[in-house]
């Protein structure tokens, strides 16, 4: 959960610091312009950011990498351009043994600018969401090959220059620029921020869909932005909320020094909980051994720890804003996941007898489909909550649960999967309708209701015709219709062991098949009602403050995050549990 609310604060961090960071460039022409009108400047270009999200990464994403390109071989070429220009001896500085010499002289103060170093890194805690999008292998051979390259020249190249011009520290990055580029980088520079906020949007999408998979995020509504990839998609809800925190944080900072200090925060912590697991799957998954997992600690995991030491000065300074979205985050999944298990434990505490159900309720023609979405409750349970509420059942009972598949489109004759609930006399089906991730699955749909009753209607015909290819035994069992229009006489049949019990009207027993058909047709044809199973919670009266509190947080986020479709207009059968 932490690590969750981390990467999500660093969605929102990453946009701010990189967007006005590269607007803040203006002032290099122009140094009597305002902060508050980089501040304005840059809302305009997050806004335009946050707008394009709903077309999808893949729809927009054949100008990102060339703009990327462009940007890693601009800033690494201008790095050898001040290497050559300024100070060429500077290229010691790639050999590791001038860090121990630097901690050496400067001593507490090396300590503490680690917390500057650590935003030369940035942006690779968020590679996991480029597995949407690319393989593996290309994105270790762009990191080795093209960014980590053009990283080391930049910086070598922006030292070099400060050799000679030591009072530009804090603007190095645009003073080191040679004149006739600066128009060009200051616009390539824009670009590319954009490029590493979507990138981070695009993370903060990928953990949001894992956490919702897995039962400890709210249900929102996830977009799948292309037929051809699984990674790339767009939640609105999410995308909005990151649109309203960047506005206020940039307004009110206007600068990037602050906002630096709560993102080094929320990425060196993100690093460390992700050595932290890592550890743990070497051990358990990898069986590596120990000894390799001593030297990952001390090597890996020691350097992390000095970094987030470091960045832990600079709480004060800004820092505070990764724990606020940290505490938020955090409670929403504590409380989502706490309620939950609560539900869980109470709702298989109850033993349903079906055969009991059945015996004592009136069976009436027509077919009731439960449509059970992501309530959470056992069908079983479902229907002995409606049987209290109803004088009579359908005869025929179907439960729809939906499940979304690693495709994009799921065809008719693989969507349906139907199964009998027994005992096999009281006619209760289930059904998982599976679908892909580029279909809207939804019961006001008519075409996917009516395939839905033509596929039960198929399922229950070929019942009858295998039932009546059975050899004839001893078992003598009555086959009785609720149709009262057809209750007048019956007719006896010989089925074997493992068969079904069927109604069939005596009259038309010289065709088993057709008359069973045309019975079923009566009572499908009768009535279809459609019912969406919702789950609520409540308190139990003399339940303690905190489990109350607990209780009254997870029904209002419910009710304010959790995404509901248009399915919401139909009739709804609550099922209201006290935890």
């Amino acid at each position: 959960m932490v690590g969750t609310s981390m990467v999500i604060g660093d969605g929102v961090l990453t946009p701010c610091i990189s967007v006005l960071s590269a607007v803040s460039g203006i002032k290099e022409i122009s140094p009597s312009i305002s902060e508050d009108t980089i501040a304005w400047i840059s809302i305009v270009v997050l806004l335009f950011l946050f707008w394009i999200q709903r077309f999808g990464t893949e729809k927009v994403g054949f100008l990102f990498a060339p703009i990327i390109l462009v940007w890693l071989c601009l800033i690494g070429g201008i790095g050898v351009y001040n290497y050559i220009k300024y100070d060429p001896t500077v290229i010691k500085a790639w050999n590791p043994k001038y860090i121990i010499g630097y901690f050496q002289r400067n001593k507490r103060q090396a300590w503490t600018s680690l917390g500057g170093v650590a935003l030369c890194i940035t942006g690779t805690e968020a590679l996991f969401a480029d597995l949407g999008h690319f393989s593996v292998r290309s994105i270790q051979i762009s990191m080795i090959a093209i960014v980590y390259p053009s990283l080391l020249l930049a910086y070598g190249g922006q030292t070099s220059y400060l050799m000679k011009n030591k009072l530009d520290v804090s603007e190095v990055f645009y003073k080191s620029i040679p004149g006739p580029l600066y128009w060009p980088t200051l616009v390539i520079s824009i670009l590319s921020a954009v490029m590493a906020s979507q990138a981070t949007i695009t993370g903060t999408f990928s953990i949001i869909q894992q956490s919702i998979s897995r039962g400890f995020f709210p249900k929102l509504k996830v977009i799948h932005t292309s037929r051809n990839r699984l990674g790339c998609i767009y939640i609105p809800f999410v995308n909005y909320i990151l649109m309203a925190c960047c506005i206020p944080i940039i307004l009110y900072f206007k600068t990037t020094a602050q906002i630096g200090n709560a993102y080094g925060l929320a990425v060196v912590f993100v690093m460390v909980l992700t050595s932290f697991y890592l550890v743990i799957i070497m051990q358990l998954i990898w069986k590596r051994n120990i000894v390799v997992i001593v030297l990952y600690v001390t090597t890996i995991g020691g350097v992390e720890l000095i970094y987030l030491s470091s960045v832990l000065l600079k709480f004060p300074e800004g820092g505070y804003m990764t724990l606020v979205f940290a505490v938020i985050v955090v409670t929403i999944m504590f409380v989502w996941t706490t309620v939950q298990r609560w539900m869980y434990e109470k709702i298989h505490k109850n033993d349903v007898n079906l055969n009991q159900i059945a015996k004592d309720i009136q069976r009436a023609p027509g077919l009731a489909v439960f449509h059970l979405y992501d309530c959470g409750v056992p069908p079983l349970l479902v229907l002995e909550r409606y049987v209290q509420i109803v004088t009579s059942l359908q005869e025929i009972i179907l439960f729809v649960t939906y499940e979304c598949v690693q495709t994009s489109v799921v065809s008719i004759d693989r969507k349906f999967h139907f199964r009998q609930i027994q005992p096999d006399n009281v006619f209760i089906f289930s059904c998982i309708i599976q679908y892909g991730y580029d279909e809207f699955t939804d019961i006001n749909d008519e075409k996917t209701s009516n395939i839905l009753v033509i596929k039960l209607r198929e399922l229950l015909v070929s019942q009858c015709s295998e039932l009546h290819k059975e050899e004839p035994n001893d078992d003598i069992v009555q086959i009785v219709s609720v149709d009262e229009s057809t209750t007048e006489s019956y007719e006896e049949y010989n089925i074997g062991e493992n068969s079904e019990i069927i109604e069939v009207p005596a009259d038309e027993s010289s065709d088993h098949s057709q008359g069973y058909t045309k019975h079923l047709d009566n009572i499908i044809g009768s009535k279809v009602t459609h019912l969406v199973v919702e789950s609520d919670v409540v308190a139990p009266k003399g339940a303690r403050i905190w489990k109350r509190l607990i209780i009254k947080l997870y029904s209002l986020i419910n009710n304010l995050i959790t995404h509901r479709d248009s399915h919401n207009t139909n009739t709804k059968l609550v099922m209201v549990f006290e935890l």
